[in-house]
């Protein structure tokens, strides 16, 4: 079954491109990707690959996690993310209970330390937090018993969604050493440029990141990426193109003239592209804007593995779900 495949895995040299050491997960929670080694990455993405193949079975599910208790808690709107994670738990036969801010006696004025000390108090045994408030699981993971999963907080990481992408990369790329990867668009805001840079330069690759001035963050130079604000220079070369959304909930008014013109200057398209290697990869986290960052036929075209990156979310998840509950059955 997958882990006993996945135990095997660890035992030789990892198919990621890392060392001979038998590595061990050793953490209890995982809170983003600028703390991990580069063997820890390549760990977790062995374990997606072998978690993989139980999502083309005709019973998708394994017995891995039965028994144990995995509560979601988001305060923040998630589709891709949030059925990912209870997709991944289930798969693995973990119970699991969805708790949004809407439900949860947060709207009462009970603190969110208070929440999960309540859920704490159920026994649970893996708490899977999205917040809006960067650092808000890594408080959490100060104070609670149970493992903590960052799903995203405010702008800082989104582990997860970093090592889907780098799976998938890897996946159809072969390796990530060496490889040109280009992220596209609101720097400043994502979470998941962020995760993917630290997981990207681990790993080996060569990162640049592109977009206006106005949503570059300040001294994003010292993550060892390189920066410019020519989509055209960003395109060339990369063998990846890593396109970002335009997050406008999260942005304070000003930062863009207009959306037409963020258009004209970084929005993908068919022209934009024709200069661009021809087994370039175009990737989006989701939700995608039509029309803004991407058009529909570049983002339905034959270099998108947009759909491939939701799929392989589900694996990605059970891996870490897995990983952090102890690696045993």
């Amino acid at each position: 079954m997958a882990t006993t495949t996945l135990l095997n895995t660890q035992k030789k040299e990892s198919r990621w491109g890392m060392t001979k050491k038998n590595v061990i997960w050793k953490r209890k929670d995982l809170l983003g990707l600028e703390d991990l080694s580069a063997d820890e990455i390549a760990l977790i993405l062995d374990a997606a690959k072998s978690f993989k193949e139980v999502s083309t079975r005709k019973v998708k599910k394994v017995p891995t996690l039965r028994g144990k208790t995995i509560v979601s808690l988001f305060f923040e709107p998630s589709t891709r993310t949030r059925i990912s994670f209870e997709l991944a738990a289930k798969r693995l036969s973990a119970d699991t209970i969805g708790i949004t801010a809407n439900s949860s006696s947060v709207l009462k004025g009970e603190t969110l330390k208070d929440t999960a000390k309540n859920i704490e108090a159920m026994n649970v045994d893996v708490v899977i937090l999205r917040h809006s408030t960067p650092g808000a699981p890594h408080l959490l993971a100060k104070v609670l018993g149970p493992s903590i999963i960052n799903a995203g907080d405010g702008a800082h990481e989104h582990p997860t969604q970093g090592l889907l992408d780098l799976f998938t990369i890897k996946e159809k790329k072969g390796t990530l050493k060496n490889l040109k990867v280009s992220i596209i668009g609101d720097i400043a805001h994502s979470r998941v440029a962020r995760s993917n840079i630290w997981g990207l330069k681990k790993m080996g690759a060569d990162v640049t990141v592109c977009g206006p001035s106005t949503l570059m963050p300040v001294g994003i130079e010292r993550m060892g990426v390189k920066v410019t604000n020519d989509l055209d220079q960003a395109i060339e070369g990369a063998d990846v193109l890593n396109v970002l959304r335009i997050q406008v909930e999260r942005q304070k008014k000003g930062l863009l003239p207009s959306i037409r013109e963020y258009i004209n200057l970084f929005g993908i398209n068919r022209q934009r592209l024709k200069n661009a290697k021809d087994d370039m990869l175009i990737m989006h986290p989701g939700p995608i804007n039509r029309g803004v960052e991407l058009t529909p036929d570049v983002a339905d075209g034959p270099c998108s593995v947009i759909l491939e990156q939701v799929a392989n979310g589900i694996a990605v998840r059970m891996a870490v779900l897995f990983l952090v509950t102890g690696g045993k059955e």
